[in-house]
């Protein structure tokens, strides 16, 4: 799978996120003729190398004529700017909910409507061609899924059209305040803004989830150089590369997992049962329970608990809802998984699912547990000779 890794190790914002993608390797002409599609007039963008603190990236450059230079629109001007244009369904579509995005941050700021919110440094010119632009790219680049390093931000106040603003400025907090994935901020003790609304409002629209970059292969590097000074490297760097799933000449998979694992000595089997169905239903890959002695020789169970990356979150809040325990060690794993799918197999008694797993010229099969133990209770068999019989008819109608 084809994967981008967003590291905003100095923030994130549109000319960066433009420049570090443009940077990948995409063909600045192709770039610019999609770009034309849009026909928004009265800018002219240079896109260029540049060195800064001995690292070489693209620099993206928006000039609007000065009676664009502090245009205003408002969120349907935008929305017909993009669905009148000749580009094509994806690219209009992810813009479209970028500019929503921040508009709804806006609005709830300013105590408007989305409808109302007039868009000033969102509405100009060189947002609109980072936002849009940024689009054309991630759709040129083909990507399947978006990961992102937590957002590195600065602190202090800036000076916007509204006047001198706390960073992060109101919009950017807001959009951090809410969303189906918790975006990690770390604060740099840097007195200047490092993420802009434009910026993050394309990566809470983009990003599959937060967090260290995956296991992955990676192809290309690209750097998109930031305007503002900072005393230190200001870009952005976005790594091209795929998951790493194919080990040497098998077919099975590496992937990598999230542990989370926790102390208890004070719950009883029933919470702790009961914890592990919850944890199982709410998408854990496995719960399981070991005997240790903490302090004072009290006997105690370690939980452990195995979870995809993005949904690592939402668990560890459960655990920290329905449990005692004041804390979480997590730890980031991989492991060898064999190719595995669900098949269904007729049986004189009933349907049974069966999982079929592959690696090379090794295959295993393992019936439902639940599935047989329904037939078992039905039919008044033994659930062992069900599990003989589903084996049976899953090699006849399976291998």
């Amino acid at each position: 799978m084809k994967v981008l890794y967003f590291d905003c190790f100095s923030g994130i914002s549109g000319d960066m996120t433009l420049g570090a993608l443009i940077d990948l390797g995409i063909d600045v002409e192709l770039f610019k003729g999609e770009l034309h599609k849009l026909n928004l007039t009265g800018y002219e963008i240079t896109i260029q190398k540049k060195v800064k603190h001995g690292i070489a990236g693209t620099d993206i450059e928006i000039n609007a004529s000065k009676d664009h230079a502090h245009s205003s629109r408002n969120l349907r001007d935008i929305e017909m700017l993009i669905d009148s244009s000749g580009l094509n369904e994806q690219v209009k579509c992810f813009s479209r909910k970028v500019f929503r995005e921040i508009a709804g941050a806006e609005a709830k700021v300013h105590n408007k409507s989305i409808d109302e919110v007039h868009f000033h440094e969102v509405g100009a010119v060189d947002s609109i061609v980072d936002i849009v632009g940024t689009s054309i790219c991630l759709d040129l680049l083909g990507a399947q899924k978006v990961f992102s390093s937590p957002l590195h931000e600065g602190q202090g106040f800036i000076e916007c059209l509204h006047g001198m603003l706390p960073v992060p400025v109101p919009a950017v907090m807001e959009m951090l305040a809410g969303g189906r994935i918790p975006i990690p901020v770390i604060t740099e003790n840097i007195n200047t803004e490092l993420v802009t609304p434009t910026g993050i409002g394309i990566i809470k629209c983009l990003a599959s989830g937060f967090g260290s970059m995956p296991a992955m292969i990676i192809q290309k590097v690209g750097y998109g150089m930031g305007k503002r000074e900072t005393g230190r490297l200001n870009a952005m760097r976005i790594v091209l590369g795929t998951l790493l799933e194919n080990n040497g000449d098998n077919n099975g998979n590496m992937e990598e997992i999230v542990v989370l694992e926790t102390n208890m000595d004070d719950l009883s089997p029933e919470i702790t049962g009961y914890m592990m169905d919850r944890l199982l239903a709410n998408g854990a890959l496995d719960v399981f329970y070991t005997p240790v002695h903490m302090k004072k020789n009290r006997p105690a169970v370690m939980m452990t608990v195995l979870a995809g990356k993005d949904n690592e979150q939402k668990l560890a809040d459960l655990i920290l809802k329905e449990s005692s325990t004041l804390g979480i060690r997590r730890s980031v794993v991989t492991r060898y998984c064999m190719n595995r799918e669900i098949k269904n197999v007729n049986t004189g008694l009933g349907t049974v699912r069966v999982k079929v797993a592959s690696k090379g010229d090794t295959k295993k099969i393992a019936p439902e547990y639940e599935d047989c133990k329904e037939i078992a209770i039905r039919a008044g068999l033994p659930l062992q000779e069900v599990y003989r019989m589903v084996m049976e008819k899953s090699r006849e109608q399976l291998v």
